[in-house]
């Protein structure tokens, strides 16, 4: 397998049975629509779920303000292993959960396909992610393939609270609640990895805070530990960080960087996410507007091609000089923050880096700009030079805020910072399940690798395992792939069932 830096030969990796799937033999399994689990009563409540459906999290909550942490809650069934807004929302959380589960068929093939075999039996993931319907689907593809699972959210604002019930009363350790404190985020993840009550031995991260607690709070567990699993820029630096030191002490997948994450969730679901997410809290006009993107990794470019499309004028801000020529080919304007930030209606940090926008910045905006970011960690924003004595902070919608300067000025902020789309809106579960399904083909290759295929480093995903992952999605939009000829595959000099392209391949 190749590393971060190497373009390499991979190490072995044995196809399993059911991953040899022919796409004409997919056809029916793709459409069939998954069963409901059980009739459900339509007087559920419509103050109960309106709160906490992804449809409407923007609206203001009408639930009691109290921590969770001081609420003792039991499921139908007696089981008390978990910490979430509201267990009474759970029926409601399963309804999302079965809608998201019409778009993410791949996860429902790949149980049907490898739940015989049971390619996770013995697994018992720690997990740290976004916990919405589109990971709840997730993490009960984990189980039917045999793994146990305890979760957390990594990410303070972006937990749909009646998924997270549903999961609760399915019995799955579950620890977060839309609207956490600093303080309840760490206190969650301490209650989700469980000190010496459960060993974990595989990790599922986003962003590197789980990981990043182990090692501060519980390194013994990494002896039990067979690998990690890390899908966010943020969480990969982490690990290349810890691998460089050498205190990287079992094998990591680089999830972000595996081609059906990195040229699909990154590009296409901020796409379409960036435009819902604005929209939703600022009603704002694009039309003739000016932009400034700071960042044109895939993110970036799919911020920019959404706005571009509604007729903002676009800036673009980098770093990289081949991102940099690839937003001139693209008609943006490539220029330094400094130079636009006076005129731009809109600012969005699209990096996974740290202080991008500072308050040398944010002092020269012009009043009323929008200040947001794609990127996963809160870090972008120099939020710590916002919080002093002479500015305001005023919240006028839930993740809102007006920034006020003793002159008047305001900044509209989002999200304080965080990831907006999950913060804000909804991301389409069709491109989510590409992302979960390679999540899930990587704890799987890590968990039931032969000792020794992989060392105490981070690793990229097996290309043909990439393109397993594409090859379930493409039914579902009625996609007919060419078959190589046995002629053509000795010209190329390639298996006429891939994998197709060198590790080396751009895309």
């Amino acid at each position: 397998m190749a590393k971060w830096d190497s373009c390499g030969s991979s190490p072995a990796f044995t196809e399993p049975r059911w991953m040899q799937i022919q796409l004409t033999d997919q056809k029916q399994e793709f459409n069939k629509r998954p069963t409901k689990t059980g009739r459900r009563s339509l007087s559920h409540s419509i103050s109960q779920s309106s709160t906490d459906s992804y449809s409407s999290v923007g609206s203001v909550s009408s639930e009691d303000e109290s921590s969770p942490r001081d609420k003792a809650q039991t499921t139908s069934k007696g089981f008390s292993d978990f910490c979430i807004k509201n267990i009474k929302q759970a029926d409601f959380g399963r309804r999302e959960i079965e809608i998201a589960q019409q778009e993410m068929p791949a996860l429902m093939v790949l149980r049907k396909r490898a739940a015989g075999e049971k390619p996770l039996a013995g697994a018992k993931v720690l997990g740290c992610t976004h916990i919405t319907a589109q990971t709840a689907v997730l993490i009960e593809t984990l189980i039917v393939l045999g793994a146990q699972c305890r979760w957390a959210a990594c990410n303070i604002f972006s937990t749909q609270n009646a998924v997270a019930a549903a999961l609760a009363e399915r019995g799955i350790p579950v620890f977060a609640w839309r609207g956490e404190s600093e303080d309840d985020f760490l206190w969650c993840i301490d209650r989700c990895v469980g000190g010496n009550t459960w060993q974990p031995n595989m990790i599922l991260d986003d962003g590197g805070d789980l990981t990043h607690w182990i090692y501060k709070k519980h390194p013994s567990l990494f002896k039990s530990l067979k690998g990690i699993v890390e899908e966010s820029v943020t969480g990969i630096y982490r690990l290349y960080q810890l691998s460089k030191a050498g205190k990287l002490c079992v094998p990591a997948m680089n999830v972000n960087d595996s081609v059906t994450k990195q040229k699909f969730d990154n590009l296409y679901c901020c796409k379409e996410s960036i435009l819902d997410g604005l929209k939703r809290t600022t009603d704002t006009m694009f039309g003739g507007k000016q932009v400034a993107v700071c960042g044109y990794g895939e993110v970036g470019k799919g911020c920019c091609a959404a706005l571009k499309a509604l007729g903002a004028i676009v800036y673009v801000t980098e770093v990289d000089p081949i991102c940099a020529l690839q937003a001139c080919m693209d008609g943006f304007r490539v220029i330094k923050l400094s130079e636009v930030v006076r005129q731009v209606d809109v600012v969005i940090a699209c990096t996974g880096n740290k202080n991008v926008v500072v308050r040398e910045h944010l002092d020269r905006m012009k009043n009323g700009c929008i200040v947001c970011n794609m990127g996963h960690s809160s870090t972008e924003i120099d939020l710590a030079s916002l919080r002093t004595t002479e500015l305001r902070w005023e919240r006028v919608r839930p993740q809102v805020d007006h920034v006020i300067w003793p002159d008047g000025k305001r900044i509209v902020l989002l999200a304080e910072g965080r990831l907006l789309n999950l913060s804000c809106s909804t991301v389409p579960s069709l491109v989510l399940s590409i992302t979960a399904t390679t999540q899930a083909m990587a704890l799987i290759e890590l968990y039931s690798a032969p000792e020794g295929r992989y060392k105490q480093d981070v690793y990229l995903l097996p290309k043909k395992m990439d393109e397993f992952v594409a090859s379930l999605h493409l039914l579902t939009l009625d996609a007919h792939v060419t078959e190589l000829t046995d002629e053509q595959a000795k010209y190329l000099g390639i298996s006429k069932h891939g994998p197709f392209k060198p590790n080396y391949y751009r895309y």
